[in-house]
């Protein structure tokens, strides 16, 4: 596996060896002992699987009395995934980083805790995948702005407009939204 900082203490994107021949392929998607010496100390606790389809934007999401840190890919289709900075003690605080995971690439994208995360689904369908460093809980859920001005995400083009949910379409601007020290 290769392990690509995206910023100090922030995402990394990860592109793992793929053995492919003409029966398919195999790669290994998770390994503790490299992932701890590339990327830190993180215990998952939580595995998600969602389905989407073409124009779904998701987020940015986040939880602030329990951080999560997500490990995502994409098993089909293609995705522009979305970590924004919510930490204001970072140097890359209110900063976006984004990677396009797909299962062409079977990249996979690590966004520490601290960070609002969304994603755009960039083909018909997608189904994407992720571990989290903490449990979901409804009654912590945050959401960013999916196109806040100060953040100013550059969303790639899709034909059609961006297809989101009542949550999402209010979520709050970067300047009211609750930030971790």
């Amino acid at each position: 596996m290769e392990f690509t900082p995206l910023a100090p203490n922030g995402p990394v994107l990860l592109t793992p060896v793929v053995h492919q021949d003409k029966r398919g392929f195999f790669m290994e998607t998770f390994r503790q002992k490299d992932f701890e010496d590339h990327v830190g100390s993180y215990t998952f606790v939580q595995d998600n699987h969602s389905r989407s389809y073409a124009n779904v934007l998701r987020g940015l999401h986040y939880q602030y009395n329990n951080p999560q840190g997500k490990l995502i890919r994409v098993i089909c289709g293609a995705v522009f995934d979305v970590a924004v900075d919510l930490r204001r003690s970072s140097k890359t605080f209110g900063q976006y980083f984004h990677a396009t995971l797909s299962q062409e690439n079977k990249q996979l994208f690590w966004v520490p805790p601290g960070f609002a995360h969304g994603f755009l689904v960039l083909t018909n369908e997608a189904e994407f995948l992720y571990k989290c460093t903490a449990y979901y809980d409804p009654t912590d859920e945050h959401c960013l702005l999916y196109n806040d001005p100060t953040i100013h995400i550059q969303w790639p083009k899709v034909s059609g407009a961006f297809i989101t949910s009542p949550k999402d379409a209010q979520g709050k601007t970067f300047e009211q939204a609750q930030t971790f020290d």
